[in-house]
């Protein structure tokens, strides 16, 4: 028996990703970076933005960014590692993620 976890949409996606690489994608691709859960799968995070911004998803592209050991100093430490997801919407579609934060 497996057990499928559900989350609501505003649980699987946690922030948009604004990024210098991020906007040139918007902009030459029409592509979006958000930042998801780590147990959230390809199918709900298209759920999740089709539902939340009102688009249609033509593609989803996941990818986890590990931390990376830093130093401050003498002391180090560990950035949190992350689930990034790279959502490409249909052409005529378009989320302007600075007016809908």
């Amino acid at each position: 028996m497996s057990t499928i976890k559900t989350f609501t949409d505003y649980d699987v996606i946690i922030r948009p990703l604004i990024t210098e690489k991020s906007n040139i994608h918007k902009e030459l691709f029409n592509k979006v970076s958000f930042v998801v859960r780590r147990d959230a799968n390809r199918i709900q995070i298209k759920k999740a933005v089709e539902n939340i911004f009102k688009v249609k998803v033509a593609k989803v592209n996941t990818v986890v960014v590990r931390g990376k050991m830093r130093r401050y100093g003498r002391y180090t430490g560990k950035r949190a590692s992350y689930k990034k997801a790279i959502v490409t919407l249909q052409p005529g579609y378009n989320i302007d993620i600075l007016s809908t934060i």
